[in-house]
């Protein structure tokens, strides 16, 4: 009895109602503060990278050997127009421009060096899965989930021949070295190659037991490099179509590969102390990039794999050697750009590249600039110095 008088004297009642009324906002307060430090964490830590960039991109950067040029950021440029994710950017090989595609089922062409938008081209009818361009520039080859592959003349920017024969989505498309041949790869477990001037498929390459991801020519021509689904790497001799090494070390899907240019052997030797020194004439090296979030190297003439290296948070999608040869760049679904010195397989700088997943990146062969691909939608390009 007692209490319940005390109750009413000190008007316990009410504060039970104020306790449902605020019941709750201490924590949804916490969060929020949680949430804000998380916030000025990423904040000050980019405003850290911009004061370095300034202190030691400034008069060092004219010291610095242009080999040794790697992306700095911010990015120069952030392109938007792409309606749907970005699959994947290059560089064109003459003119200062760069060719985006898109899931939205177009081809942009853009200026990397103005950062204006140039034009589209339509004529695939699902998401644009892989471009490339021949050496002089003047076809770019395009592949869909539509199942046909499309040349372009790139110089009146229309389409001048579509190549039917794939029975699946058709992931990666390489007009080979010499440019009279294109190379194409299928969630059709295949890998076909087509002859330019007629559209017609001469060669079928079959092995791979799952979806084929991607296909690169070296940089002769003689050999190409797929890799797929089933987790593994295969190289291909090109004029007999055997397959001249199956790499399995992956323990995921394997997205993407890439083969490591000339410039690069001197510092790989060096890397890895490789076997084929032996032999006369080294390598060649291949990179391929895996869902298990690593970037492996490869020498295929003993079809080793030579290093493996570490770091992505999350599914690489793309990565290319630095064109001076002392490192590696790679982007992936840790929505990060990364450079690597690969020599001491560390990885040296990590930038913040987008809002979501990086799918595609390219570096241009004789200017410093690189350009990132993503799931948000946008092209970025960024300056090397």
């Amino acid at each position: 009895f007692a209490y319940s008088t005390f109750k009413k004297e000190a008007e316990l009642d009410m504060n039970e109602e104020l306790d449902k009324k605020y019941a709750g906002l201490l924590e949804k307060k916490w969060t929020s503060v949680i949430r804000l430090q998380k916030k000025v964490m990423e904040l000050e830590s980019k405003l850290n990278e911009a004061k370095e960039e300034i202190t030691l991109g400034g008069p060092i950067a004219q010291k610095r050997d242009p080999k040794e040029w790697i992306p700095r950021p911010p990015e120069k440029y952030a392109l938007s127009g792409h309606r749907s994710p970005v699959t994947r950017v290059i560089f064109h090989p003459v003119f200062s421009v760069m060719v985006s595609a898109s899931e939205d089922a177009t081809i942009k062409v853009w200026d990397y060096e103005t950062g204006d938008f140039e034009r589209t081209l339509k004529g695939h009818t699902d998401s644009v899965q892989d471009i490339s361009f021949d050496h002089t520039g003047k076809l770019l080859a395009s592949c869909s989930a539509d199942m046909t592959i499309k040349l372009w003349d790139f110089q009146g920017f229309e389409c001048i021949r579509t190549m039917h024969g794939h029975d699946h989505n058709v992931s990666s498309v390489a007009i080979m070295p010499n440019g009279d041949h294109i190379v194409s790869a299928s969630r059709d477990k295949t890998i076909k190659m087509w002859e330019v001037a007629t559209g017609y498929c001469v060669k079928t390459f079959t092995g791979h037991r799952e979806w084929v991801r991607m296909v690169r020519p070296n940089q002769d021509g003689t050999l190409i490099a797929s890799c797929s689904n089933d987790q593994t790497v295969r190289v291909w001799v090109v004029a007999s179509k055997e397959c001249k090494a199956e790499l399995r070390e992956h323990e995921h899907v394997v997205e993407c590969i890439s083969w490591a240019p000339e410039s690069a052997h001197p510092t790989i030797l060096e890397a890895t102390g490789s076997e084929s020194k032996k032999s006369g004439k080294p390598g060649p090296f291949l990179l391929s990039g895996s869902r298990d979030k690593t970037i492996k190297m490869w020498d295929v003439s003993i079809g080793m794999c030579l290093m493996t290296l570490v770091g992505h948070d999350n599914w690489v999608r793309g990565m290319l050697v630095h064109p001076g040869g002392k490192f590696i760049l790679s982007c992936a679904d840790d929505k990060t750009l990364r450079i690597w010195d690969y020599k001491n397989k560390r990885c040296m700088k990590t930038l913040s590249a987008h809002e979501h997943f990086v799918t595609s990146l390219d570096f241009h062969k004789n200017a410093p600039y690189v350009v990132t691909g993503s799931v948000d939608q946008t092209v970025k390009v960024w300056e090397c110095r």
